[in-house]
């Protein structure tokens, strides 16, 4: 189906795309995810006060866990052999933490979709660790940032990524 929508078959049924003859190669990919909440709760979050424990390392962990749970989290992904999968959370100004969450692998498909899970879900535990200080809090600007490897050959988003 060049240049229609993959996860589908010449029916319009959904599928899993068959990667059988796709290149072995290295592929990366890069997503990002933002916490915005009270200058306070970010602090709080940053500082490692929350009563709740270390929230970055937890948060670390999960986006781990989560890119690695990817394919039985979203229906048509495939089960990928990742070989690197690295969390990194850092203060942007007094009122937004930003996530950027790295997968690796050597094989027949991207790993955008790890990415943007390991993103989302250190995001989702920061919010679950503070929500007793601040319900409020939002998480945006989930986006990929880059992407290489394989056929469609390399992305990078043009636009910067917000705070």
């Amino acid at each position: 189906m060049a240049g229609g929508l993959t996860h589908l078959n010449e029916k319009g049924e959904a599928r899993i795309v068959d990667i059988g003859d796709k290149a072995v190669t290295h592929r990366r990919a890069v997503a990002q995810a933002l916490l915005v909440g009270q200058p306070a709760t970010i602090a709080t979050i940053m500082g490692g006060g929350l009563k709740k424990g270390d929230a970055l390392a937890v948060a670390r962990i999960a986006g781990i866990m989560g890119a690695k749970k990817t394919a039985e989290l979203i229906p048509l992904c495939h089960p990928i052999a990742l070989t690197k999968v690295s969390v990194d959370i850092s203060a942007q100004g007094d009122d937004t933490i930003r996530i950027e969450a790295t997968a690796e692998t050597t094989g027949q498909t991207g790993v955008e979709m790890e990415a943007l899970v390991a993103a989302s879900t250190a995001a989702l535990t920061l919010y679950d660790m503070a929500k007793a200080i601040d319900r409020a809090m939002v998480i945006t600007d989930l986006c990929l940032l880059a992407k290489s490897g394989g056929k469609s050959g390399d992305f990078q988003r043009d636009e910067p990524a917000a705070p």
